[in-house]
């Protein structure tokens, strides 16, 4: 495993993937974070991590992602009280600003090993081959990509820093 700051280092002007549950908490967090609480997809998370992810989003010249990964991140948000829907995708359709979105074709992705996987993940490792780094909290998918030879970084890895540097 290659260290997650040389990582940083080597794709922050390439650009990284950021996986479905961090690009959930993204948005729930840049939307109000006392939502990240209330979500149960995100109960691991809490206000700290979503610093820690802005942070380090910003260290990337481009963030990716796919169409596939935000209608999973917009279903996923079904758990927003629907007084605060309309709000909310006003704020997820301003994070959408910052990404680039990128588009493989579905037959494309699922065409490799990666179909095993999922459709959301067979796209992430398509799309990410020697372009981006992944970012996800997925260890299976981390693990998974690293010995295919695709850079990911675990983002527990750098919440265990975090926290042993509090």
């Amino acid at each position: 495993m290659r260290d997650p700051a040389e990582q940083v280092r080597l794709y922050g002007p390439r650009g990284a993937v950021i996986d479905t549950n961090l690009l959930l908490l993204y948005f729930l967090g840049s939307f109000q974070l006392d939502q990240i609480r209330s979500n149960k997809r995100l109960a691991r998370f809490d206000e700290s991590d979503f610093g820690l992810l802005a942070r380090l989003l910003a260290r990337f010249k481009k963030v990716v992602t796919t169409p596939n990964i935000l209608t999973e991140v917009s279903n996923l948000s079904d758990a927003i009280p629907e007084n605060l829907r309309e709000p909310y995708f006003g704020e997820f359709k301003r994070c959408l600003s910052v990404l680039v979105e990128e588009y493989i074709p579905s037959s494309a992705a699922l065409g490799s090993r990666w179909s095993r996987f999922g459709l959301t993940d067979a796209v992430i490792a398509t799309i990410s081959r020697e372009r981006y780094l992944v970012i996800t909290e997925d260890f299976r998918l981390s693990q998974a990509l690293a010995s295919d030879g695709i850079d990911a970084l675990n983002f527990n890895h750098l919440r265990y820093i975090s926290w042993t540097w509090r």
